[in-house]
């Protein structure tokens, strides 16, 4: 095997890793945006009433009360500038804090 062979094999290796990597990312970034949902979900479910668990309450206050320590601030909870109340769409990475 030449030396062209063997960086044409070293090439298409580090290529091959490479999707396996990125594909990765986006599997993890999927899962974590299906979290969030399923979090903004049972939130709302819990405080309509229609959801309740022993296990829940207390994350369901901590939520509500920094939403209400967010909106005495003065700007309510997911109303950056520039920020929709819409979650980003699943092939795009979640936005960073600013």
């Amino acid at each position: 095997m030449g030396f062209l062979d063997k960086a044409k094999a070293a090439a298409e290796q580090a290529a091959s890793k490479a999707k396996e990597g990125v594909q990765d990312v986006q599997t993890k970034r999927e899962l974590s945006q299906a979290y969030h949902e399923l979090g903004q979900t049972t939130h709302e479910l819990a405080t309509s009433g229609a959801l309740s668990h022993p296990d829940l309450t207390a994350l369901v206050d901590k939520i509500s009360a920094l939403k209400a320590q967010d909106e005495q601030e003065g700007e309510p909870v997911g109303a950056a500038s520039g920020a929709s109340t819409e979650p980003p769409p699943s092939n795009q990475p979640p936005a960073m804090p600013t």
